[in-house]
């Protein structure tokens, strides 16, 4: 009985250590993996995630009348915007991590410091945060692939939720956003262009039609 006692004693330690050399495997392995497909990642076109232009069901791009430049609220102040997602307005006087392109509900900073990265020429492609994760996933690696010349890198994906302003168009889960700069008769507008389904194709037309130069305040990040 004592031998017997043993040998299962043994077994189960081999078993813990097994256990225990596979799941430390496992930890180390997941950065790795996740370093290598985001190196991946970032030297493929925006246009190979998500649908063609013509099968995302996008809306033409609005022209909302903008304003709330250099209009600095206090930190935590709730501010209603006009539009949304807004294009444009006041907003806290930070602004979001310029390295930082993609965010998920859980470290999405407040709509309004995102507001003060359009003034500096970014466009944000809000997504709704009920999204289905394999959409999710689509955005992200878009916010992490190669973005056109004319966006200079100033983009930002962020989650939407139902609280953070009005409804959005029935069947529409995503909205690209740009403030642009006041044009010859000094009116300022912001766009914003909602679809259906994740396209790279289409946000990349959208960062062309509205590139990062033009902004309010464009030599900004």
């Amino acid at each position: 009985m004592q031998r017997e006692q043993a040998r299962t004693d043994r077994r189960r330690t081999i078993l813990i250590v097994v256990c225990s050399i596979v799941v430390g495997l496992a930890i180390i392995a997941y950065p790795a993996i996740k370093l290598i497909q985001d190196s991946r990642t970032k030297n493929q076109a925006l246009t190979d995630f998500g649908v063609a232009a013509t099968a995302a069901s996008c809306d033409a791009a609005t022209n909302d009348v903008a304003g709330g430049t250099q209009d600095h609220r206090p930190d935590g102040e709730k501010i209603m915007y006009a539009v949304s997602p807004p294009s444009s307005g006041p907003h806290y006087a930070v602004w979001a991590p310029f390295d930082k392109k993609f965010y998920s509900e859980g470290d999405r900073p407040p709509v309004e410091n995102l507001v003060h990265n359009l003034e500096h020429g970014y466009t944000i492609l809000w997504y709704r945060d009920t999204l289905p994760k394999d959409q999710i996933d689509q955005i992200e690696k878009i916010a992490k692939s190669k973005l056109p010349e004319s966006s200079l890198s100033k983009f930002i994906a962020a989650p939407f939720k139902q609280d953070d302003g009005k409804p959005w168009p029935d069947g529409k889960n995503l909205a690209f956003a740009h403030w642009s700069g006041p044009d010859s008769a000094q009116k300022s507008f912001g766009h914003r262009q909602f679809c259906g389904s994740v396209s790279g194709e289409a946000l990349k037309q959208f960062m062309e039609k509205y590139p990062a130069t033009d902004a309010q305040e464009p030599n900004g990040g």
